[in-house]
């Protein structure tokens, strides 16, 4: 077992948590009025951004810990968290190095396309990145087993899949509202929980060896 592969995972599941967390909390504020432009998106796409790397590294220190046997199910998992990061981190970095800057200098009409609103192209490419999450979470599920903490890692997994849906129906439903947002509220609960599992996950391995 290579302990500095299992740091690695827990680290960054533990700021993956956090950030995940963090976001939600500043949009919340957004909706309650309590933040306005452009702190309310430069936090909100920062946090964001904040999630994409610490994840996916993550993931990839979990395809690096299982065994040769299930490497089938985390490479694929692995393989679905990169098309997340490609996506969101494309709309984030667009959103807050271009988008917000113009938008402050006055030259928000010229940018029109590149602004993240209701069923945009970058509205999608965020729709695309979550979906492709939760399929990370669910081609993951087989790498856990179903006893011990491994069956509470795989529970939380399960529960962050069965958010999926509900994510896509609130990015794609024709009238977006604040109100329909809310209705993703399970997964402010499903996605930091899977992170912060795993995370769990990589601990109890380390815990184990030391044990053993």
């Amino acid at each position: 077992m290579n302990r500095s592969i299992h740091k690695i995972g827990y680290r960054a599941g533990l700021v993956a948590f956090w950030a995940t967390v963090t976001f939600y909390i500043v949009q919340m504020l957004q909706i309650w009025g309590m933040l306005l432009f452009p702190w309310d998106e430069i936090l909100i796409y920062g946090f964001s951004l904040c999630i994409t790397l610490p994840f996916l590294m993550e993931m990839l220190a979990l395809h690096y810990a299982v065994p040769s046997d299930k490497k089938f199910w985390s490479h694929g998992a692995l393989t679905c968290t990169v098309v997340y990061v490609v996506f969101v981190t494309a709309n984030y970095v667009v959103q807050l190095a271009t988008v917000i800057p113009m938008t402050l200098q006055g030259s928000g009409d010229e940018i029109q396309l590149l602004r993240q609103t209701p069923h945009s192209m970058f509205w999608d490419y965020d729709a695309i990145g979550y979906i492709f999450m939760g399929l990370a979470a669910f081609i993951a599920i087989p790498v856990f087993e179903k006893n011990g903490f491994q069956r509470w890692v795989r529970y939380s997994f399960i529960a962050h899949v069965w958010t999926t849906p509900l994510i896509a129906f609130v990015y794609f439903y024709p009238d977006f509202s604040n109100e329909l947002l809310l209705l993703a509220t399970p997964w402010a609960i499903t996605a930091p929980l899977f992170m912060v599992m795993l995370a769990l996950w990589f601990k109890k391995q380390m815990g184990d060896e030391v044990l053993s």
